[in-house]
């Protein structure tokens, strides 16, 4: 990352900050250090399926204190992008209440007659009559619109099949592609950074993917960080095309550099443990 200064993060959440239902050791003393410093920052995900609320819930129930504000949702990201692009539109949804909630936050209203978007989120619960109802829908002149391309989720049991996967029936059945708002789109990363009025140039992506995070901080200008506490593994990163700007261990790796608003490094008497 050479000179650059760093006064914003943004960073995914799985893999990052919590892996499973566990806490990513140090990540605790990680987040307290950046609210000590007062840097900016958010929480990614391209989960769509909770509000922010119920995510900062959940890691409070890991010991993790995050308010709701410093979490940014495919969701949340989805529903700035429509409103942006048509404001005050309608939408047929398949999804749950983070994406439902999110549009209705920013005027959208969820309708099945002639909206302008379909709109196809994460859900445990897959309706093909609803699958149905948005093929038809489309076919009809309805935009069509996905919070993100991840083909599966996780669950206990084995992986789910997710919104790329769905959508890919539905693109299939009506020959219309989905544009996908959510990680690698480095659209999520700029509104983001929107979010927080922070700026490329003075920014850091950190995340444990290579082919979503890394190459979606990479494309919106974004110093990179790549974690090897999740998903990619040290040896994986040299197959890809694009490199991050540094790999290490874990964000408990990252806390002795967070400087504050002067360019002091805090020491450990500053930092709740």
């Amino acid at each position: 990352m050479g000179a650059r200064r760093t006064s914003s993060y943004l960073m995914d959440m799985d893999g990052v900050v919590v892996r499973e239902d566990h806490l990513v050791p140090g990540a605790d003393r990680f987040i307290a250090r950046l609210v000590e410093a007062g840097r900016p920052f958010l929480i990614l995900t391209n989960n769509s399926i909770y509000t922010a609320r119920d995510l900062a819930a959940r890691l409070a129930d890991m010991g993790l204190d995050v308010p709701a504000e410093c979490i940014w949702t495919s969701a949340l990201a989805t529903a700035r992008f429509l409103n942006i692009q048509r404001p005050g539109g309608s939408a047929f949804v398949i999804g749950e209440a983070g994406l439902t909630t999110a549009l209705h936050d920013v005027g959208y209203t969820l309708s099945e007659r002639s909206p302008d978007y379909v709109v196809l989120g994460e859900t445990r619960t897959y309706s093909f009559e609803r699958i149905t109802q948005a093929i038809r829908l489309i076919e009809r002149g309805a935009r069509f619109i996905a919070t993100n391309p991840d083909p599966t989720g996780p669950a206990p049991e084995g992986p789910l099949p997710a919104t790329g996967a769905v959508a890919a029936m539905i693109s299939r059945a009506t020959g219309v592609e989905p544009y996908f708002v959510g990680k690698p789109n480095p659209l999520m990363m700029r509104s983001a950074l929107r979010e927080i009025d922070a700026h490329s140039e003075t920014t850091v992506m950190i995340g444990d993917r290579m082919d979503t995070d890394i190459v979606a901080g990479l494309e919106a200008g974004l110093a990179t960080i790549l974690v090897l506490s999740g998903i990619t593994d040290r040896g994986a990163v040299g197959r890809f095309p694009f490199l991050p700007d540094r790999i290490v261990e874990s964000v408990a790796d990252l806390v002795d550099e967070i400087t504050d608003a002067v360019g002091r490094t805090l020491g450990p008497d500053d930092v709740s443990p």
